[in-house]
C-alpha cells in the first residue's frame, strides 16, 4: 500500500530508522516528523529521516493517513490527546513501544472515539544509541515486528500495518498484548536490567583503577545495552513492573541455585548449568521463531 502522507511522532533513533526506511522503499509521498525542539528540524531534513519535519502537532498530524507513534511510553498518551483534533477521519495510528499493555488500553478507545484505528506494534530492533544521528535505513531488515490486535481492531486497519512492515522487510507476528508483554519481560527488559546492574557494580568507584582496564569484550557485550535511554527505560519498566519484576524473582532463583552449587564445589551443576545454557541459546540462535503457548 502506497500513502499520501505519514507522520512519525518522535524522529529519534526508531523514528529516524523508520522515516529512512519509508522513503527508501518509497511508502508515501511524503513523510512527515514531529519534533519537540526547532534545532532538531533542520537535523532531521539534512540526514532524510523525514521530508519535512516540525514542531507543529496540528500541522504534523493533518491529513496524515499514519501517524507512528515513536516517542517514549509516558509521553504517548498526552500526545495522542493533543492530536486528536487534527486526526484525519479513517486515519491509522500505531506505535513502536516496546510494551503493550497500557499502551493498548489508553489509546485504543482515545483514536476510535476519534474516528481512526490504533493498532499497537513492537518492532524488535533499536541500538544503545540516541538520536536521528543513530538512525539507520535497514534497522528493521530481518527483525521481528509483533502487532497486538485486540478484539476491537479494524481489521483493514491491522492489515495495513501488517503490510508496511512487510514491505521493509520484518517478520510480522500477530501477539495479545498480555503476551507479548510476558513475553518481552524475560527476554528484552529483564537483559536491561540485568547488563545496568553489571555496569554499576564492576565500574563501581569503590573498586580500583585496575578493574576498568580487565574489563574486555565479554563485559563491553553484555553491557552495552546498559548505554540506553535512561528516561526510556524507566517508562518500560514502570509500565512492564508486574511481568518485570515476576522474571526477576525466576532469574535469583537461578542464580541463588547456582551460588549453592558453586559453595558446595558441586561440579556435575556446575557443569549442567552451562551446559543447558549453550545448548538453548545454541538452538535458539538456529531458530528464533516460535509459537506463543502462554
Amino acid at each position: 500500500m502506497h500513502w499520501q502522507k505519514i507522520t512519525l511522532a518522535g524522529v529519534g533513533l526508531l523514528g529516524g530508522s523508520l522515516g529512512l526506511a519509508l522513503r527508501k522503499a518509497r511508502l508515501a509521498e511524503t513523510v512527515v516528523g514531529l519534533v519537540r525542539r526547532q534545532a532538531s528540524v533542520a537535523e532531521c531534513e539534512a540526514l532524510g529521516a523525514v521530508d519535512v519535519a516540525t514542531c507543529d502537532l496540528r500541522a504534523a498530524v493533518e491529513g496524515a493517513g499514519l501517524v507512528v507513534l515513536c516517542t517514549p511510553l509516558g509521553r504517548m498518551r498526552p500526545l495522542v490527546e493533543q492530536m486528536l483534533p487534527g486526526l484525519e477521519p479513517g486515519a491509522v495510528v500505531t506505535d513502536v513501544g516496546s510494551v503493550k499493555g497500557p499502551v493498548v488500553r489508553e489509546l485504543e478507545g482515545l483514536v476510535a472515539g476519534a474516528g481512526g484505528h490504533f493498532i499497537g506494534g513492537h518492532p524488535m530492533a533499536g541500538a544503545e544509541k540516541t538520536g536521528v544521528a543513530a538512525a539507520q535505513a535497514d534497522l528493521f531488515w530481518d527483525a521481528v515486528c509483533v502487532l497486538t490486535p485486540t478484539a476491537n481492531s479494524h481489521l483493514p486497519a491491522l492489515g495495513q500495518v501488517r503490510a508496511l512492515w512487510d514491505r521493509l522487510g520484518a517478520k510480522v507476528l500477530e501477539l495479545t498484548p498480555q503476551c507479548h508483554d510476558k513475553l518481552v519481560s524475560r527476554s528484552s527488559h529483564l537483559p536491561h536490567v540485568l547488563a545496568a546492574q553489571l555496569a554499576s557494580l564492576v565500574l563501581s568507584p569503590e573498586f580500583p583503577s585496575e578493574q576498568r582496564a580487565l574489563c574486555a569484550n565479554g563485559f563491553r557485550d553484555t553491557t552495552r545495552i546498559a548505554s540506553g535511554s535512561p528516561e526510556m527505560w524507566l517508562d518500560i519498566a514502570l509500565a512492564n513492573r508486574e511481568n518485570l519484576c515476576q522474571a526477576l524473582r525466576r532469574f535469583t532463583l537461578g542464580l541463588q541455585d547456582f551460588s549453592r552449587a558453586l559453595e558446595a564445589g558441586d561440579a556435575q551443576a556446575i557443569a549442567g548449568f552451562f551446559e543447558t545454557a549453550k545448548r538453548r541459546r545454541d538452538d535458539w540462535s538456529g531458530n528464533r521463531w516460535a509459537s506463543c503457548s502462554e
